[in-house]
């Protein structure tokens, strides 16, 4: 039995997310509690250079080189208020696994000076947490399973299924943080059945107008308030969805903020001008926008029936999002609250037991979700 620190910075860069859980065994017969969860916002000015260097068009190597350090830190003191909130000293920790933040994501082969590459970046200097704890500290996980083929992404559906899967139950999780992802998981499914992908837009692209709109006043939509003042516009949604690039892909797919980033919402606000759009009805049809994308990603890759369909993440605190996932899908919507766990822990959950997995020399991926040639062991272990 081991206590183990998951932390996680997504594409919203809202903060870190740090779950401190409880684990013993492995693979399919592992157990886990969770025992406490913390969220450490970012300060306007570290979330403001994330977002602009995650663009990839500012920022040089000497600002990555110090944002690295920086994230460690902050990774750091996460940790640490984590363990203070379970009432547990850093001297108790077995083990850490950290994503990072992602700055670039680019799992599709691109041409670069003559060879045809794929790769991924996530920063956050791991060797702060192994000297502050001095306990094993698991990171970088992505480059793995991109080396052996796949996308490096999504990762969190190899931890849904020991998890979550369910011999009498259909199950889709929806996590709807900066982009929104699904794992699903058959009634009695294999690893081989579980499907998984990036449905495409999620609270992003919300964000970004929220902060345009209000002159930087406001990060998000709290409670999707302001979409629910408006009207979704059913010609500028038809727009979105024929315009956008990611959703005709096949599978295996994932994106990110070089998709739907700063020329992304530029265009949204021209379109959404030219066809003089109030700020509420913008944000309106930008939500339901999300939750067509999961309609669009079900219906070509999942045409099923689901016997649940639970939602976590940022977006499953805004109603507007949920309100807009029942009209589109035509079912209920559950959250993680209705079975009495946190909606926001789950990422940060899902990297302690990657980290755990990686520490025991399991294979910690599913090939179906990620598109590798096979499964493989993700992590760069720090002891």
């Amino acid at each position: 039995m081991s206590l183990v620190i998951g932390l996680m910075s997504g594409t919203s860069a809202d903060g870190v997310d740090a779950a401190l859980v409880r684990i013993e065994g492995e693979g399919e017969s592992l157990c886990l509690e969770e025992l406490a969860f913390v969220s450490c916002p970012y300060s306007d000015q570290v979330r403001s250079r994330l977002l602009v260097l995650a663009q990839g068009e500012e920022g040089g190597s000497r600002e990555l080189c110090l944002m690295d350090a920086l994230l460690g830190h902050l990774f750091v003191e996460a940790a640490l208020e984590v363990c203070k909130t379970a009432g547990l000293k850093p001297s108790d920790i077995s083990l850490i696994g950290t994503h990072g933040h992602t700055f670039h994501h680019i799992p599709q082969s691109t041409d670069y000076l003559g060879r045809a590459v794929r790769s991924t970046l996530q920063l956050g200097q791991s060797s702060f947490l192994s000297e502050t704890f001095g306990c094993p500290v698991v990171s970088d996980f992505r480059p793995r399973d991109l080396a052996a083929g796949g996308q490096g992404a999504p990762l969190v559906p190899y931890t849904e299924y020991l998890l979550f899967r369910r011999t009498d139950a259909s199950i889709a999780l929806l996590n709807i943080g900066g982009i929104g992802n699904i794992t699903i998981l058959p009634a009695a499914c294999s690893p081989d059945e579980v499907l998984a992908f990036d449905t495409g837009v999620g609270n992003m692209v919300i964000d970004e107008l929220v902060a345009r709109y209000s002159n930087n006043a406001l990060r998000y939509d709290e409670g999707g308030a302001w979409a629910q003042r408006g009207v979704v516009d059913a010609a500028f949604l038809s727009w979105m969805e024929q315009v956008d690039s990611y959703l005709p892909l096949g599978l295996p797919k994932s994106t990110g903020r070089e998709l739907y980033g700063k020329a992304y919402i530029q265009r949204l606000l021209e379109q959404a001008d030219s066809r003089r759009l109030s700020s509420s009805d913008v944000l309106a049809t930008a939500t339901r926008f999300i939750a067509r994308s999961v309609k669009i990603g079900l219906k070509r890759f999942y045409n099923a029936d689901l016997d649940y369909l639970v939602v976590g993440g940022g977006g499953s605190h805004n109603l507007a999002i949920l309100n807009a996932l029942e009209q589109e899908l035509g079912t209920a919507v559950h959250t993680w609250q209705d079975f009495g766990r946190d909606s926001d822990s789950k990422e940060a959950v899902a990297f302690a037991l990657l980290a755990w997995q990686r520490l025991v020399r399991k294979p910690n991926t599913l090939p179906s979700a990620t598109g590798a040639n096979h499964s493989v062991v993700m992590g760069k272990l720090e002891l």
